[in-house]
C-alpha cells in the first residue's frame, strides 16, 4: 500500500513531467538563442547532447517523440546551423544526427541557464539542504523506481 511520502513524490513528479511544465521551462532556457531553438526543437538538441549521434528513430525513441517529429525539428536546426547529417558508420544506408559546434554551444547555454535558475530557487533553503537535496535526488534517479 503506497504511503504519503510515495504519494508527495508522484504529485511533484507528475508536475515536473506536465508537458506544460516542461514547455515553460524550454521557453526560459532558450529565449533569444535563435528562431530555430525553440521549447519545440530543445528535446532535439539535448537528446543529442546526452547521446551523441543517432539516428532519428532512436533519438525519438529517446525523447519521446515519433520519428516524423525528430526529423521536422532536425530540418529547422540543420537549417539554423546547429545539428548536421551525416552517414551511419555501421550502416552506408542510414543517416546520423549529430549537434554542431553552434548546437553545443546553444545547448552549454541552456544548461548554464537552467542550472543557475535552479540554484537561483534554491537560495532560501537553508545551508546544506540543496546539496542534501541535489544527492539524494541523483540516488533516486539512479537507483529509485525508474531504473532498470
Amino acid at each position: 500500500m503506497p504511503t504519503d511520502v510515495g504519494h508527495e513524490i508522484a504529485d511533484a513528479l507528475g508536475t515536473l513531467l506536465k508537458r506544460s511544465t516542461r514547455e515553460q521551462i524550454y521557453r526560459r532556457l532558450t529565449e533569444g538563442l535563435g528562431e530555430a531553438v525553440d521549447e519545440v526543437t530543445y528535446p532535439v538538441l539535448s537528446g543529442l547532447a546526452r547521446t551523441g549521434p543517432r539516428s532519428a528513430a532512436g533519438l525519438a525513441d529517446e525523447i519521446g517523440l515519433d520519428r516524423s517529429g525528430v526529423t521536422r525539428r532536425a530540418t529547422r536546426l540543420e537549417e539554423a546551423g546547429l545539428l548536421r547529417r551525416e552517414p551511419d558508420p555501421a550502416d552506408r544506408r542510414a543517416t546520423l544526427l549529430a549537434l554542431t559546434e553552434a548546437g553545443r554551444a546553444a545547448i552549454e547555454t541552456t544548461r548554464q541557464r537552467l542550472a543557475a535558475h535552479i540554484e537561483d530557487s534554491l537560495a532560501s533553503w537553508p545551508p546544506g539542504e540543496a546539496q542534501t537535496f541535489a544527492r539524494r535526488l541523483h540516488r533516486f534517479v539512479n537507483h529509485g523506481p525508474f531504473t532498470g
